[in-house]
């Protein structure tokens, strides 16, 4: 049943996608991301590291988050199987759309509402719908806002 649920939602991404183009997943990807974040703070489960470790567990990652400097986080998710819980089995050709559509802006969303004091970006490295070895990783780096309220 799982399984199917998955291939359900995985279909109706790629739909999203095509019919909507990729802005439409980046915004609801964004909001949605932003909603868990709100939903770890209210629970007590903060901090960058933490919260992403607790995000990853849940989609069944083994997750290293090492922190190479005070900017950079270097994030490795590590699957049992050769799957994304995003995007499927092995699909190249999906990979670059389902990150820039769906992983970055939902990861964003998230931390800025974990810490909304830095602006995130993110470098995949290594993506598990194009290597299909069940590892995905990628470099997080923050840059701190200005304040600007005078």
């Amino acid at each position: 049943m799982t399984k199917d649920a998955l291939k359900f939602f995985q279909s109706y991404i790629i739909e999203m996608i095509d019919v909507g183009g990729p802005n439409l997943p980046k915004t609801i990807s964004s909001s949605l991301g932003a909603k868990l974040g709100k939903l770890y703070k209210e629970r007590g489960i903060v901090g960058i590291e933490r919260s992403l470790k607790q995000s990853y567990k849940v989609l069944n990652a083994a997750p290293n988050i090492q922190k190479i400097n005070d900017n950079t986080y270097k994030v490795i998710l590590k699957y049992k199987k050769k799957f994304c819980p995003i995007g499927g089995k092995h699909y190249p050709e999906r990979a670059d759309i389902l990150q820039e559509s769906l992983c970055k802006p939902y990861t964003t969303g998230f931390l800025n509402e974990i810490d909304p004091n830095f602006k995130y970006t993110g470098k995949i490295l290594e993506c598990n719908l194009k290597s299909n070895n069940g590892t995905c990783s990628y470099l997080l780096t923050l840059e701190e806002k200005e304040d600007h309220r005078g």
